[in-house]
């Protein structure tokens, strides 16, 4: 008999990933097709939205390979945030996309704020502040400097919906993204005409809006043909990529919260109201689960940090495909605090807590004494210390873990989930899928196709967590002092402004 499975994807910025989940639970094939990121000018990040869908094509085309016996009964589909994906009327691509880690926006980010009323108008509209990885900056940035492309465009999309789209020619979107765009009515569900006559934006460009476990589309004959997916394959409303991470653990309901390291970092808590931070130091947004939300801090370079740092000062490494076993290695011999040096891991600008898109990555402290184990230490420290910038944050706001689940990169290593676990101060543990958001979009489509009544009782049916691993309070306290070194070294950031920026 053939098997009923649920294929998950997830459109990341490193590379497009197909998972095939069964009814258990159980992954039965997985994928990777990698990306390629242009960066035109420095701070500017840009990809091409039809290599999204070739990799989707690939990945899917892959994992149906490896299980031909499986039948899919739904698919669901995850994807970075804020990404801005430009389509004229017949569908066409007018530019590559403008991503999340883009900082190309700031005069628009004032533009919006002085035109919708101020930045507690906007805060009351959205939950958020105009950051430059929004979406609504770039289709500002879109019309004030490419006047013609901004002619030709009839809707924006995130990445994870021009997929869908592709599949079915169907133009929508769910709220976990729709709240990323700097366009949604956060709190009430809905596209803020408000924020859009503000700006002089007609509500037609943004699709749209359904359930994330809803279905929005089925696959058309031409992608069947493409993908392997049989005709009419129904496909759910998915969520964005932090979204459907934490769904993918089982951090869907208040109390839990959790760190994920992909490209960048985050640190999200679930909650069933929309609260907001009133220094908007940390982000609102829709969860994929109904009727919730989540507060969640993001690192702009955290797995990113580390790659940078892997493949231009451990080139030697690379090539033996154990360079990130070996560079840990290397830095688990060093004492905390890496013997004075301090990295901070802004190397695209930074949103939490300091929403700038200007400041940039370091290493401070540095002397002959050093060596690269020092350097790997502090990097991967200066990553946890930003992520324990919105742990703090968070918990002033009265969202206290008293445990934080792993998920990414950073669940991967035990010794940086044991340092983890030191700079929070707090237990850790992780779950037995190590898939990330492409296995919450997986969730979403069982959920869909009717497999289970909804994602809480999708997560517990299919996720057990290890056993926590608890820090030593000792050595928690060793973290204070680099802790507030690393605080105190921002400015560094600033000390050699880059005339190419």
């Amino acid at each position: 008999m053939p098997k009923s499975c649920f294929l998950g994807v997830d459109v990341g910025t490193s590379g497009v990933k197909a998972i095939l989940v069964n009814a258990a639970g159980d992954v039965e094939a997985a994928a990777v097709t990698p990306l390629q990121l242009s960066t035109p000018q420095p701070g500017w990040a840009e990809q091409d939205p039809e290599a999204w869908w070739q990799a989707s094509i690939a990945s899917i085309k892959t994992v149906l390979a490896a299980r031909p016996q499986a039948t899919v009964a739904a698919v669901g589909i995850s994807g970075q945030m804020h990404s801005s994906v430009f389509l004229d009327a017949h569908g066409g691509l007018i530019r590559p996309a403008l991503l999340w880690c883009d900082g190309r926006t700031t005069a628009e980010c004032r533009e919006i704020t002085e035109r919708v009323g101020g930045e507690s108008r906007l805060r009351d509209l959205a939950c958020n502040p105009a950051l430059e990885g929004f979406t609504l900056p770039k289709v500002l940035w879109l019309r004030n400097h490419e006047p013609d492309a901004f002619a030709r465009l009839s809707t924006v999309l995130l990445p994870k919906d021009f997929i869908r789209y592709r599949l079915t020619r169907v133009l929508a979107t769910e709220p976990s993204d729709a709240s990323a765009t700097l366009m949604y009515d956060t709190a009430h569900l809905r596209w803020s005409d408000e924020i859009l006559a503000a700006v002089g934006l007609a509500r037609t460009l943004v699709p749209d809006v359904g359930g994330s476990a809803e279905i929005l589309g089925r696959v058309t004959l031409e992608a069947a043909g493409l993908t392997g997916l049989p005709t009419g394959t129904p496909v759910v409303g998915g969520g964005a990529d932090n979204a459907c991470g934490a769904a993918g653990v089982g951090a869907i309901t208040p109390g839990e919260a959790v760190t994920s390291w992909g490209t960048s970092g985050t640190v999200l808590a679930p909650t069933f109201e929309p609260r907001v931070d009133p220094t908007l130091r940390a982000h609102t947004f829709c969860h994929v689960a109904p009727n919730t939300w989540y507060l969640m801090g993001v690192v702009l370079s955290a797995g990113g940090a580390f790659a940078w740092y892997r493949d231009q000062l451990a080139r030697d490494l690379v090539s033996t495909g154990e360079a990130n076993e070996r560079l840990n290695a290397e830095a688990a011999t060093i004492a905390p605090g890496a013997n004075g040096v301090t990295f901070l891991p802004y190397l695209q600008g930074e949103r939490t807590p300091h929403r700038d898109a200007s400041a940039r990555g370091a290493f401070v402290g540095l002397s002959l004494a050093h060596s690269r184990a020092h350097l790997t230490r502090a990097v991967v420290e200066g990553v946890c210390f930003a992520l324990r910038d919105s742990v703090s944050i968070l918990q002033e706001l009265g969202l206290s873990p008293n445990h934080m689940l792993l998920t990414g990169g950073g669940a991967k290593s035990s010794f940086v989930r044991r340092l983890q676990s030191e700079v929070f101060g707090l237990p850790v543990c992780t779950v037995n899928r190590e898939e990330g958001p492409a296995y919450g979009a997986a969730l979403l489509a069982a959920v869909g196709a009717g497999a289970f009544p909804g994602l809480a009782a999708a997560a517990a049916a299919t996720l057990n967590r290890t056993p926590f691993e608890t820090p030593d309070p000792a050595v928690h306290d060793a973290y204070e002092q680099p802790y507030l070194r690393f605080r105190a070294s921002y400015h560094a950031a600033h000390a050699v402004p880059n005339s190419m920026d």
